[in-house]
């Protein structure tokens, strides 16, 4: 049996490649003390110093007097306020009571203004009056109305009856006559003995054509008076 004079030395460097791997990560890691333990907001952002600003001496202004402040002293008044008081009293004008109204006899008082029991809008100047606006939209409105009715009216007269004169009449009724005596020559050229399916459509069209051509000569003998609408 052969054996390979390599065989110690490789399990020897697989020993040793394992050996150092024997544990989790690492085989020499700095161990954290255990003073240095995680505090709280420890890791939270800490904001920059506040500067000092130079005007962080100034008090703000105040709205009361110091207590060092004196007042004016010396100042007198020689109005006599009663007397004042009392001309006013009696010369002012009473003051007028505000308007209120009742719902029943022993019920609560209300403002009258804004009851709406006083017509204070029947007295405004523009009361009554049409608005502007509403004018201004029905003369819009009539002059549409116009002319719609004009396009009517034009429409109308393009298509109105037009009358036959005496001489179109007779003119219209002579060549109505004179096509059915082609017609009727033509239908006299038929041979006696129709036989084939195209003499037979050939002989029902001239038919169909005397019989068309004899019933205008008969409606335009029988009305003197003839209206033709225009297209």
């Amino acid at each position: 049996r052969y054996v390979s004079t390599f065989g110690p030395s490789v399990k020897s460097e697989i020993e040793k490649n394992k050996a150092q791997w024997k544990t989790m990560g690492p085989a020499k890691v700095a161990v954290p003390s255990p003073k240095n333990f995680l505090q709280k907001h420890s890791k939270e952002p800490k904001l920059p110093a506040r500067k000092k600003e130079q005007d962080s001496k100034k008090l703000p202004a105040l709205s009361v007097p110091r207590r060092t402040d004196h007042p004016v002293m010396g100042i007198q008044s020689k109005k006599n306020f009663i007397s004042t008081n009392a001309v006013a009293a009696i010369t002012g004008l009473p003051k007028k009571p505000q308007p209120i109204y009742v719902d029943r006899r022993q019920g609560d008082k209300y403002l009258l203004e804004t009851s709406g029991l006083v017509p204070k809008y029947i007295k405004k100047k523009d009361y009554g009056v049409i608005p502007k606006y509403v004018t201004q939209r029905n003369e819009e409105m009539k002059r549409a109305q116009k002319e719609y009715e004009a396009n009517i009216l034009e429409h109308l007269k393009k298509r109105a009856m037009k009358r036959l004169s005496d001489e179109e009449r007779r003119s219209l009724l002579q060549g109505l006559k004179k096509n059915w005596e082609e017609v009727y020559h033509e239908f006299q050229n038929l041979s006696v003995e129709i036989d084939t399916i195209p003499k037979k459509i050939h002989k029902e069209k001239l038919e169909l054509q005397m019989k068309q051509l004899e019933h205008d000569i008969e409606v335009i003998e029988k009305h003197r008076v003839i209206y033709i609408a225009n297209e």
